[in-house]
């Protein structure tokens, strides 16, 4: 099992941050895809057709998301803690995701780079 962090500059506020993902709607509008999604911890969530499950553990509004990530036949519990942070470009975000498995490793930082906060990032820069 392997630990991931690191910091994303992103051109938006921490509020519309934490609105683009948490809101189905929005996560919808950055990622091309249906999304469950709800800030009611004990809630489960589901994004890219899902491809990426777990549940909803912890809030605070327009400043950190923690969730539980499944891995299929894992007992240990993978959990993505996002942390949000004002910034004088618009938001620095901490992202900690903690106990992937081995085999996933280097498919889940190629996702966090590119198809979540790079797509993220890439949806704020073209409004």
């Amino acid at each position: 099992m392997k630990d991931f962090k690191k910091y994303y500059n992103i051109p938006a506020t921490p509020d519309e941050i934490y609105m683009a993902l948490t809101n189905p709607v929005t996560i919808e509008l950055w990622t091309g895809e249906v999304a469950e999604m709800s800030t009611e911890p004990g809630s489960e969530f589901s994004m890219w057709e899902g491809s990426i499950t777990g549940k909803n553990v912890e809030f605070e509004p327009g400043k950190k998301i923690v969730q539980q990530w499944y891995f299929e036949g894992e007992s240990d519990n993978s959990i993505v803690t996002i942390k949000i942070h004002p910034d004088k470009k618009g938001s620095s975000v901490e992202l900690r995701h903690t106990n992937i498995p081995d085999a996933d490793f280097n498919d889940m930082v190629d996702g966090w780079n590119n198809s979540y906060f790079g797509a993220l990032t890439e949806f704020f820069e073209g409004e």
